[in-house]
């Protein structure tokens, strides 16, 4: 977000060794209290002037529970604000689902966080916990979308899903909504596929990179999904690509590269996340 522009003010919800990939991890979960303690300090020097807030991974249900309140008293200062949550909950592994955060966040998230989001970016099994339905083809797909923008989000962008790609099995969907209510009244939703290459292996920090991304292209393209999804897709696919390029050549012949051999090329991918080539286009659906 830094390289594209945006003054970044950054709160850990949690402060660990590395990321939770690693076979070990150390380090501290924030609570509400404490995030409540930041936010003070920033609103005490009146710095909490935002337009937007993004949130990811959190394991804490009363630091959740916090955000929503802080989200609300900085909308009530900006009504433009637009909070993006990337509803960090679980995925799926060969087909099976599981959550690998605490239980207890699927109601706050479900009932008190998204609605007050503007954006969010569930994978396909967060999209189902959130609204209790599955999801096997994509109209079933559509309309999880439709009831998560009934919750209240405008946009909806389910990042990856099982469905089968028109493209073959080496492709992954990504699925976008978004709904624009006009001064008349009426509703227009915009909806989009984006299909995009495999990469095999499992990297850690996708979701984050995805939804900052997100963040940041309908940001410069408010109206344009398609567009927006596209520059974040291209933008995932260099950073991957390079990753696995280089895990890969680190690893050596024949070897599977460990955690630390897949840690996101970031840094090294500076320019295709200032101005990506486009490379993955979306379809309107």
């Amino acid at each position: 977000l830094q390289v594209l522009g945006f003054e970044v003010d950054t709160v850990n919800s949690v402060q660990f060794s590395n990321h939770t990939g690693y076979a070990h991890w150390k380090g501290q979960v924030l609570n509400s209290d404490e995030l409540h303690e930041l936010y003070d300090g920033l609103k005490l020097n009146k710095v909490n002037q935002y337009d937007y807030v993004l949130t990811g991974y959190t394991r804490d249900a009363s630091f959740l529970a916090m955000v929503v309140d802080i989200v609300q008293e900085l909308k009530q200062q900006n009504s433009n604000l637009v909070y993006v949550c990337d509803p960090v909950m679980g995925d799926k592994w060969n087909g099976e689902g599981s959550m690998y955060v605490p239980k207890d966040l699927l109601p706050v998230y479900r009932d008190k966080v998204v609605p007050v989001a503007d954006i969010i970016t569930p994978n396909q099994f967060e999209a189902e916990l959130l609204t209790g339905r599955k999801i096997h083809t994509e109209k079933e797909a559509l309309e999880v979308m439709d009831m998560l923008h009934a919750m209240g989000p405008e946009t909806v962008v389910i990042t990856s899903s099982d469905l089968q790609a028109s493209l073959g099995n080496d492709y992954l969907i990504a699925l976008g909504s978004h709904r624009k209510t006009k001064a008349d009244g009426t509703k227009v939703t915009q909806r989009i596929r984006v299909e995009s290459p495999k990469v095999d292996a499992v990297f850690v920090g996708t979701g984050d990179l995805f939804a900052a991304m997100l963040l940041a292209w309908t940001h410069k393209h408010p109206n344009n999904l398609k567009v927006a999804c596209e520059k974040t897709v291209s933008a995932m696919q260099h950073v991957l690509q390079r990753t696995i390029k280089s895990a890969k050549a680190q690893a050596g012949e024949g070897n599977k590269p460990n955690s630390a051999q897949l840690e996101l090329r970031m840094v090294q991918s500076k320019k295709d996340i200032e101005n990506p080539e486009i490379i993955v286009k979306a379809t309107v659906l």
